[in-house]
């Protein structure tokens, strides 16, 4: 998989000119935090909404302002929704109740008196009962824990029944040809300074697709982290989930109540040999051996 913090580190890079100088805190296998590496390795949640914010005021021609974040895991990007603006509100849904609590102090207890815009629940996707929001999120691949089209179908008509009268439903997608193989891939990371201004030194995420059943698109995939001490924090998550296809996604959503459905793709720059950050609506695409995008459902 050409992992999504490889393809928008143009979108990091422009934060990373604004790091302070300081001494770093060096990682090891059994000091680092598995959700920090996480969040530095795989999540940038600010091209995340960027992309929600500019969808949503395209097509309903008002600011987005209510959002619930699916399978929320830190609540990084519920968090990150509501600061950006004062009448911002959001909610994020998750069955790990270890990590709420470690979301809910290393990300939402630190907006201050903000902290109340944001409600953690601990709770299954498929039935839990938020207000209505004008976005729906589903991100980092997650609801491809979902292995059968019925249940599958389940999650997207509560997600639609999550949102308002004008909603919109995002989930973020992976595909190409090294998609359907066994392979591991590597990354050399340089973390940003955290919320709390602790500047971690570098460390390598290693994403592996252990296995791949093109019967049932069955996917079984490890994230580990290797530190320069050499030490490891090997299988520090593991997916298992069924890759599905875009056709597949957009049926299921039309079949979950959907009035519409699009596909956004991220571009490639041929000159430079790498993506170039903008997410664009698809009719069309070459099917190249990597690629990310977003399923939007408009309710």
């Amino acid at each position: 998989m050409a992992e999504r913090r490889k393809l928008i580190e143009a979108a990091l890079a422009k934060k990373a000119s604004n790091r302070p100088r300081g001494r770093r805190v060096q990682l090891t296998a059994k000091s680092a935090d598995k959700h920090v590496l996480y969040e530095e390795s795989v999540q940038c949640v600010e091209a995340d909404i960027d992309f929600f914010q500019r969808v949503f005021r395209r097509k309903k021609k008002r600011p987005l302002r209510t959002l619930r974040e699916d399978f929320c895991g830190t609540a990084a990007l519920a968090c990150e929704f509501v600061r950006r603006h004062r009448e911002n509100r959001a909610w994020g849904v998750d069955l790990d109740r270890s990590t709420l609590d470690w979301g809910d102090r290393h990300h939402r207890r630190r907006l201050g008196d903000r902290a109340r815009d944001v409600t953690l629940i601990k709770g299954d996707v498929l039935d839990t009962e938020t207000p209505p929001v004008d976005a729906v999120a589903a991100l980092n691949f997650s609801f491809q824990v979902f292995k059968d089209r019925d249940t599958l179908r389940r999650y997207f008509h509560a997600a639609r029944g999550a949102l308002g009268d004008d909603g919109i439903f995002f989930v973020d997608v992976f595909g190409g040809s090294d998609a359907m193989e066994e392979l591991k891939e590597k990354r050399k990371i340089d973390p940003e300074p955290r919320p709390d201004g602790t500047r971690y030194g570098r460390f390598t995420y290693v994403w592996e697709q252990a296995s791949f059943n093109p019967i049932d698109h069955r996917i079984l995939c490890h994230i580990h982290f290797k530190f320069a001490d050499g030490t490891k924090m090997k299988r520090a998550f593991t997916y298992d989930w069924r890759l599905w296809t875009l056709p597949e996604l957009q049926e299921v959503m039309q079949e979950a109540g959907f009035s519409d459905v699009e596909v956004y793709v991220e571009g490639w720059d041929d000159d430079a040999g790498e993506a170039d950050g903008i997410f664009r609506l698809r009719k069309r695409m070459e099917n190249i051996a990597g690629w990310v995008g977003y399923v939007v459902g408009y309710k």
